[in-house]
């Protein structure tokens, strides 16, 4: 079957009781995406095996200094045009809002998938 050589290379990585973990938690939601998950997995694998590696805490760390950069950057860039306000909305847009939420919820799923 197709999952077979998705196993194997799991198992190689060390972190298929992670992904059987990961997949179970999600439940039916998964089943439409498996098809292309299991066609994107192969080349996923290494990066999947190097972010559980990461400590929650410096995701967390991760957040607070991307906050930190978007506001440094609304308070180094002057507001006298339209480009810079919209070059200040896109630093709050993406290092105060997106990276920030997606590191804080890698943490959170990093810490749960850790402590099992």
């Amino acid at each position: 079957s197709k999952l077979e050589p998705l196993i194997i290379a799991a198992a190689e990585k060390g972190v298929l009781d992670e992904v059987l973990i990961l997949t179970e938690a999600a439940g039916p939601d998964i089943l439409p995406l498996l098809p292309t998950v299991v066609d994107l997995a192969p080349q996923a694998l290494p990066l999947l095996a190097l972010g559980l590696d990461i400590e929650p805490a410096l995701l967390q760390g991760a957040a607070l200094a991307s906050i930190g950069a978007a506001y440094g950057i609304v308070t180094a860039v002057p507001d006298d045009t339209v480009v810079q306000v919209a070059a200040q909305t896109l630093a709050v847009a993406t290092l105060g809002v997106a990276a920030p939420a997606a590191s804080l919820i890698g943490a959170t799923i990093l810490g749960k998938v850790k402590s099992l």
